[in-house]
C-alpha cells in the first residue's frame, strides 16, 4: 500500500507525525510531501520529531491570499499525485493544503483518508476558511478518521454511507504524550527550553496567551488586548505571549500591550517550547484549535477567545469556557478561573475527552486492514 501523507501547516505537522511514524513501522510504503503552506513553523515540528519530507513543494509566499495558495496547491499537489499515484493520501484537519490535496486527489478518484474528521461549528465563517474546508474534505473522503463520538454523529447526519467514520481519537494526544515523555526524560532538553523563559517570575502565577483567528482580525483582537492589559493590573500573575507573526496580530497587540511589566510579548516558540510553558501555566487564554484539545491533557484551565468552536466536548467536559472577543467579558471569566479555587480545581480536573494516545496506531491499523481486505478480494476475482 502506497500512501501519502500531504501536509504544509505547524497545526499539520503535529497531529499527522504520529501517523507518519506509525505507517514507517506497520507495513505501507510511505511517502510524505510538505507543501509549506507555512515554511518556519513546519520545519520547526517536523525537525523535532525526526521527520525528513520526500517531496518538498514550498508553495508559501509573502502576504499570500486564500486564492493563490489553493491554486497552487491544487496544480502542485495533482502533478505530485500523477507522479507517485499512491493507493490512498492522507490528510489531516481544515487547512487550505488539506482541502486543496483532497481536491486533487478526487479530481483523479484517488481516496483520501482524513484524520481529524467531523469537527463543525455550525458557521461557515468561524473558523474561516476552516469551517468550509473541512467539509469539503469531508465530502470526498474514503476514510474518516473521527475523535470523537461527537464528530461520529456530525458526519452520521451528512453522510449517506457510515460505515467510512471510525472512532480513533485525536493524534494530537499522541504528539502531545511524544513530546511530554521526551521533556519528562530528557533534562537538558526540559532546562535548555525553560532557560528561554528566565524573565518569568515563578513566584506569580503564570497566564499563557494565543492568538491569531481570522474572524478576530480588527475590533476582535483589540478587544483582547484592553482585556490582557486590564488583566495585567493583577500583581499576583505573570503574562507570556507569544505573537503570532501575522502584522493583523503584531499591529494591534504592540500598540496596546508594550511596555507592561508583567507582559511578555515573545516571538513565537517551536512546539516543545510551547508544550513546556502549557505545563506550566495556571490558565491559558487563547483561540487555538489545537490548545482546545491540549489543555485538558495537561490539566491547565483554559478560556478560548472565540464567538464559536468546532472543538465542544472539551468545553461540555468542563475542562474549557468559550468567552468570545468582548473584552469585558474575557475579563471576568479569567478573573473568576484565578480568583476561586474550586473553578480552577473543577477545570483542572476535568476528562480529557480526545483520547489516549493510541489514535495514530488505530488509523494505520485501519488503512493496512482494508488494504489487505481489498487486495483478497482482488486475488479472489482474479481466481
Amino acid at each position: 500500500m502506497r500512501v501519502l501523507s500531504i501536509l504544509g501547516t505547524r497545526p499539520e505537522a503535529i497531529k499527522m507525525v504520529p501517523v507518519i511514524k506509525q505507517l514507517e513501522t506497520g507495513g505501507a510504503t510511505s511517502i510524505v510531501c510538505v507543501t509549506a503552506q507555512h515554511r518556519k513553523m513546519l520545519d520547526s515540528v517536523l525537525e523535532f520529531f525526526g521527520v525528513v519530507p520526500d517531496i518538498d513543494l514550498d508553495l508559501m509566499q509573502q502576504s499570500q491570499t486564500l486564492t493563490s495558495l489553493t491554486a497552487r496547491v491544487l496544480s502542485s499537489v495533482g502533478d505530485v499525485l500523477d507522479e507517485i499515484a499512491p493507493d490512498v493520501i492522507v490528510v489531516q484537519g481544515d487547512t487550505t493544503t488539506a482541502m486543496g490535496a483532497a481536491m486533487a486527489a478526487f479530481y483523479r478518484q484517488i481516496p483520501v483518508a482524513h484524520v481529524e474528521a467531523g469537527l463543525r461549528s455550525g458557521d461557515l465563517y468561524a473558523p474561516f476558511p476552516e469551517e468550509m474546508n473541512r467539509i469539503v474534505v469531508d465530502l470526498v473522503s474514503k476514510y474518516h478518521f473521527v475523535p470523537t463520538e461527537l464528530a461520529a454523529s456530525v458526519l452520521r447526519r451528512e453522510l449517506t454511507d457510515t460505515s467510512s467514520i471510525y472512532i480513533t481519537g485525536n493524534t494530537v494526544i499522541d504528539a502531545l504524550m511524544m513530546t511530554v515523555q521526551r521533556l519528562n526524560d530528557d533534562v537538558s532538553l526540559r532546562t535548555g527550553i525553560d532557560r528561554q523563559f528566565e524573565m518569568i517570575d515563578e513566584s506569580r502565577r503564570l497566564v499563557l496567551v494565543t492568538g491569531h483567528r481570522r474572524e478576530s482580525f480588527g475590533r476582535g483582537f483589540k478587544e483582547i488586548c484592553l482585556a490582557l492589559k486590564k488583566l495585567s493590573e493583577r500583581d499576583d500573575i505573570e503574562i507570556v505571549y507569544p505573537v503570532h507573526l501575522n502584522p493583523n496580530v503584531q499591529d494591534p497587540v504592540r500598540s496596546l500591550l508594550s511596555d507592561i511589566p508583567n507582559m511578555h510579548l515573545i516571538e513565537p516558540v517551536d512546539y516543545p517550547s510551547f508544550v513546556r510553558l502549557m505545563q506550566r501555566a495556571d490558565l491559558i487564554l487563547s483561540d487555538s484549535g489545537g490548545v482546545q484539545e491540549e489543555a485538558p491533557s495537561l490539566d491547565t484551565p483554559a478560556l478560548v477567545m472565540r464567538t464559536r468552536t468546532e472543538r465542544r466536548e472539551a468545553i461540555d467536559a468542563g475542562a474549557i469556557e468559550l468567552v468570545g472577543t468582548e473584552h469585558g467579558f474575557i475579563l471576568q471569566r479569567a478573573n473568576a478561573v484565578l480568583d476561586d479555587p474550586e473553578l480552577w480545581q473543577r477545570m483542572a480536573s476535568a476528562p480529557n475527552p480526545y483520547g489516549d494516545g493510541r489514535a495514530a496506531e488505530r488509523i494505520v491499523d485501519l488503512l493496512m486492514a482494508d488494504a489487505a481486505s481489498m487486495a483478497l478480494a482482488s486475488e479472489s476475482g482474479a481466481n
